[in-house]
């Protein structure tokens, strides 16, 4: 999890050498000298990002940033054979931990990796992190890896499977500013590897920086049939004109905790009045287009509006009062939902 940039100091490790036969690679003749190198490099960083890691290769939670590190033949690291997933840690509560577990051992069992501990134990590992890291406000995320033993293609030289997590010192807010989005040009995973949060995230990232070259936070997935599908890394949902929240199908996208939420909690809109119905379906290119009000929907946001979409304005190319009250209702459940299903008090000491 080692993170940082490098000093600006000339005399610092650089990739940018002058003469390449004057360029002598350093060799750290014992574990103290590295380590003490590490801390060099972290005792630059102002803030520590990470106040705290999981690993199951150590047997324990670390607190000291340059040692959270994962092995180089961890085959989660070479070959992409992991799955992870993540949750909100807020004015310490830690938000639906248990449907993003639940998410995560379906992700791990798709991906065919077992787990070192049962789901019980797995739980209070992660609640005990995040006890340890002391943070109030952040996000939790976790990872299950087919784990070290070598370089190879099969998980069959791997002694065991690895779990690790980290709690990110993170700040996020209700997002109340809109957005611009485009249509993206990358092709969209198959639905077998996009419904189960593995650490496979090339196309996502592409498809994020596709975004941000033309302009815009975010693309927008479209399937072969022209239906939507979902954002990079969040889920996105429509309000018609006719007050319909529609979210898409979930046969070939991730479904999404907080979107799964919105949905239990929409309907609250529809008894007020203010939404006609709450509706799980496709929807095509030109229906979305033509929607009065869209959002991205996600762990941090929870709700994100989309205000523009391939330089043409969604609605009137303004924030959405019912956007902003499905937010409403979903930070308020994020702030004071119920402590027996939704929010798990994190034990400080």
């Amino acid at each position: 999890m080692a993170s940082y940039r490098s000093s600006s100091d000339p005399k610092s490790d650089s990739l940018e050498v002058g003469n390449v036969e004057d360029f002598k690679v350093r060799v750290f003749k014992s574990s103290s000298e590295l380590l003490e190198k590490l801390h060099e490099k972290w005792s630059k960083v102002e803030k520590k990002p990470y106040p705290a890691m999981y690993s199951s290769t150590y047997g324990g939670i670390i607190l000291d940033p340059a040692l959270m590190v994962i092995p180089m033949d961890d085959h989660m690291v070479h070959r992409g054979h992991g799955v992870f997933d993540t949750a909100i840690l807020l004015d310490g509560y830690l938000y639906e931990l248990d449907v993003h577990l639940n998410r995560f051992l379906r992700s791990a069992s798709k991906a065919r990796i077992p787990s070192p501990f049962d789901r019980s134990t797995l739980r209070s590992i992660l609640v005990q992190l995040a006890a340890a890291s002391q943070i109030k406000k952040g996000t939790l995320r976790y990872w299950l890896s087919a784990g070290p033993g070598d370089f190879l293609l099969s998980p069959t030289g791997c002694p065991t499977s690895a779990f690790y997590a980290v709690v990110i010192d993170e700040d996020f807010n209700q997002c109340k500013e809109g957005v611009k989005v485009i249509t993206s040009s990358i092709p969209m995973k198959s639905p077998q590897m996009a419904t189960m949060k593995n650490v496979n995230y090339l196309p996502n990232i592409l498809a994020k920086m596709e975004a941000e070259d033309n302009g815009a936070f975010a693309s927008i997935w479209v399937d072969e049939k022209g239906y939507i599908a979902e954002g990079p890394n969040v889920n996105v949902a429509f309000i018609t004109h006719d007050k319909e929240l529609i979210v898409p199908f979930f046969d070939k996208i991730l479904s999404g905790c907080t979107v799964l939420r919105l949905v239990e909690l929409a309907p609250k809109l529809v008894e007020s009045g203010c939404l006609k119905a709450v509706t799980t379906r496709n929807i095509t290119v030109e229906e979305a287009k033509s929607s009065a009000e869209m959002m991205f929907v996600g762990s941090t946001l929870p709700l994100l509006p989309i205000i523009e979409w391939d330089e043409k304005p969604i609605g009137n190319g303004e924030v959405g009062e019912l956007t902003m009250a499905l937010s409403d209702l979903v930070w308020d459940d994020m702030v004071a939902g119920s402590t027996e299903t939704q929010r798990t008090a994190v034990p400080y000491v």
